[in-house]
């Protein structure tokens, strides 16, 4: 059986004590991941906070074994660490990427989608804060419409960002990979399963975590937990599961609720028109009709 909440252990391999903001989803991302991983796994991160706030020489956060490279080379880098560990006979060994969407979507897909298709032993992670928040808050293939960030400001000419959210999990579905997952931190038990799922299986494994960011989004931190949440209600955000190219599970909630709900209570989106807010709600129930079949009424 997967594990619960309960049952995990107590010493967290992703220490207390770094610098990540208030809020941060990144943390409870990889605290979570190495519960279940566990001491015989090795991290690679590129540039993303995650690095900043617990992997900067000569203070780190972690207690396993933790490499950093370029942005772009987390899919090469652990493609190398993990043929080099598999020759030395070592068949055990977790091999760990974790990038932000920035080093997933844009500037690491070229990497990762190599490795991929070669079918690397490996777990690639992607926390996705839908920004490049640790260099100042640019607009990413993740940022979804109408977005504010520094790249994207709101003015007379462009209200936000213009394009909608890149589909990545479907792009990594489209691999044909063993194993490819979503996930989110605010639905604990699903993440843990996903996780352990993808522990126990060989070759190339994906899992996209959704992972809110107060400082980017402009939310109260007490409530980063509630924005994962309600991300999946509204559609935003789809919580399912795929081997070899074919979904196996999926995550429908019980009602969908209005995409302003979702982002009522972020600044990145405090200046959308009702036209602005039209075009996201008619992405998001077309997303949903593609990922459940029929648009249900929203309460």
């Amino acid at each position: 059986m997967s594990p619960g909440i309960k049952d995990l252990p107590e010493e967290n391999l992703f220490t207390e004590g770094h610098t990540a903001c208030p809020g941060c989803g990144a943390p409870i991302v990889v605290r979570n991941l190495m519960k279940v991983l566990g001491e015989d796994t090795i991290i690679y991160a590129p540039a993303n906070c995650l690095l900043v706030f617990g992997g900067t020489y000569p203070k780190i956060a972690w207690k396993i074994p933790y490499l950093h490279e370029a942005f772009e080379n987390t899919g090469a880098c652990i493609s190398g660490v993990t043929r080099a560990l598999r020759k030395k006979g070592n068949d055990h060994t977790t091999v760990l990427g974790v990038a932000g969407d920035g080093g997933t979507y844009d500037i690491g897909i070229q990497a990762l989608s190599g490795a991929a298709e070669r079918n690397e032993d490996v777990i690639y992670v992607c926390y996705d804060n839908e920004a490049y928040m640790n260099t100042g808050i640019q607009r990413s293939g993740s940022t979804p419409y109408g977005a504010a960030t520094t790249t994207t400001p709101v003015g007379k000419k462009i209200p936000g960002k213009m394009r909608h959210k890149k589909n990545m999990p479907e792009i990594m579905r489209a691999h044909d990979i063993p194993y490819m997952a979503t996930a989110s931190i605010s639905y604990p038990r699903d993440f843990l399963n996903k996780v352990e799922k993808a522990r126990d299986m060989e070759g190339f494994r994906y899992l996209h975590i959704f992972s809110p960011c107060p400082t980017g989004w402009r939310h109260d931190p007490a409530k980063t937990i509630e924005m994962g949440r309600l991300a999946v209600q509204s559609g935003m955000w789809t919580l399912y599961e795929a081997e070899h190219g074919e979904i196996t599970d999926i995550y429908e909630p019980k009602k969908k609720i209005p995409v302003k709900d979702y982002i009522g209570e972020q600044g990145r989106f405090r200046h959308f028109s009702e036209e602005m807010l039209d075009t996201l709600q008619q992405w998001t129930d077309r997303k949903w009709k593609r990922m459940y079949g029929s648009l249900p009424d929203e309460e």
